[in-house]
């Protein structure tokens, strides 16, 4: 991939976990209607009074990573299980509002690939 291209979609993905991490963290952005299913599910995760907190944090975490392109490799794959995990969310029980995690996990799987050479040694 186009390095320039690679360092646009590195720093836009890295800004979109910053701004929904934080957003997990002080609820500055209005709530999105949810189907029944969903909405419980979430409900359930604030109850526990951590855990969307602890999801931010993450979030802000690895998008910071990847913005001041720092253990890009690593943040990547950490994040993976989360993009597949929030694109399950929203196929299975919010498939109006599935966009933003289309396009989260792409961009992880694009990244991913253009920085395959520094997982090689995991797969030999």
């Amino acid at each position: 991939m186009n390095a320039k291209l690679s360092m646009i979609l590195r720093i836009l993905l890295g800004l979109m976990l910053v701004v929904f991490g934080a957003n997990h963290i002080h609820s500055f952005m209005p709530p999105m209607a949810l189907p029944t299913a969903a909405g419980n599910f979430m409900m359930a995760m604030m109850a526990t009074g951590y855990f969307l907190k602890f999801v931010g944090i993450y979030l802000v975490i690895l998008g910071l990573l990847l913005i001041f392109k720092k253990w890009v490799p690593f943040a990547l794959i950490v994040l993976a299980p989360f993009s597949v995990n929030v694109l399950l969310f929203h196929l299975a029980l919010a498939p109006s509002a599935i966009i933003i995690a289309v396009i989260v996990a792409v961009l992880n799987i694009l990244l991913i690939y253009d920085n395959w050479g520094s997982y090689k040694e995991l797969f030999t």
